[in-house]
């Protein structure tokens, strides 16, 4: 048996100790995307072989707990991917004021930032006060800075670029308080967010929402995960409500697409069929 062959037997079992130890699912993660992260967080283990980690996730919870982390999508900023943010301002918004409350759900959420790039959205709209955002992950340390909504002052001068072409116009920093290092979401966007646990691979409909956005975490499933996700997210939705992908994904060929219509393509929006 060649080493790629015995690799891939390792990662299996791994996966599967995972799952009947702790009840986290990764045997349906992106193949290529799993080994990767694998062999990355062996590299740094001190473990001669992926099979020598298999005693200390089972039995080290804290080894288990940096092995986790490295499953969970970190890569977020402010306002990413500007144009989505116009077409939900544009598109979404409008829609949404018809209303009386709203209630949207943000899944896999990572460190927070584009949680509340949607909160300053709907205050500008006039909606955040009726409004009750839902952000969840997995990860728990990333809840918890996506929590307290402190950011390195040096990556605002991008993302107050982000949010002008957004169509914002006031000033990103009417938005969080400032020192030298760090910035701070102000309290009435983070307190209108409901930060929580939540696994896309395992867990059930977080609640009812009128938007749903998941952006750029279905490029890590395969195709039979990204179908259960995609259903629990259309289960979740009101009828016309929309839900938000990343710029990489696309409802085309999944078992959910004759649910949706398609609001903009470019930026993957949908909105669920009456």
């Amino acid at each position: 048996m060649d080493p790629q062959q015995l690799e891939s037997i390792e990662v299996d079992l791994l996966l599967e100790a995972i799952y009947r130890r702790y009840g986290h699912d990764f045997r349906n993660y992106a193949r290529a995307s799993i080994e990767r992260r694998v062999r990355q967080f062996h590299a740094q283990s001190g473990c001669a072989t992926l099979s020598d980690m298999l005693p200390r996730l089972l039995h080290d919870e804290a080894f288990f707990a940096d092995f986790v982390t490295r499953f969970s999508i970190p890569v977020t900023e402010l306002f990413r991917d500007p144009q989505v943010y116009l077409a939900l301002r544009n598109e979404v918004m409008p829609v949404l004021r018809t209303f009386p409350f709203l209630r949207i759900w943000h899944a896999g959420c990572a460190s927070g930032e584009e949680v509340y790039s949607l909160a300053i959205l709907l205050d500008e709209a006039g909606l955040l006060a009726r409004s009750t955002l839902f952000a969840t992950d997995f990860n728990d340390t990333a809840l918890e800075r996506a929590r307290a909504g402190i950011y390195s002052a040096a990556d605002m001068g991008e993302a107050s670029r982000a949010y002008q072409r957004a169509g914002g116009a006031r000033s990103l920093a009417d938005y969080y308080h400032a020192d030298a290092q760090h910035i701070v979401m102000k309290r009435r966007l983070r307190e209108r967010v409901t930060f929580a646990n939540h696994n896309l691979v395992t867990d059930g409909v977080f609640t009812e929402a009128h938007l749903v956005l998941c952006r750029n975490v279905l490029i890590y499933f395969n195709q039979a995960l990204q179908d259960r996700v995609l259903g629990l997210f259309r289960d979740t939705l009101v009828r016309g409500g929309y839900l938000c992908l990343g710029t990489r994904e696309n409802l085309r060929f999944s078992a959910v697409d004759s649910s949706f219509e398609v609001v903009d393509a470019a930026c993957r929006l949908y909105k669920r069929l009456a």
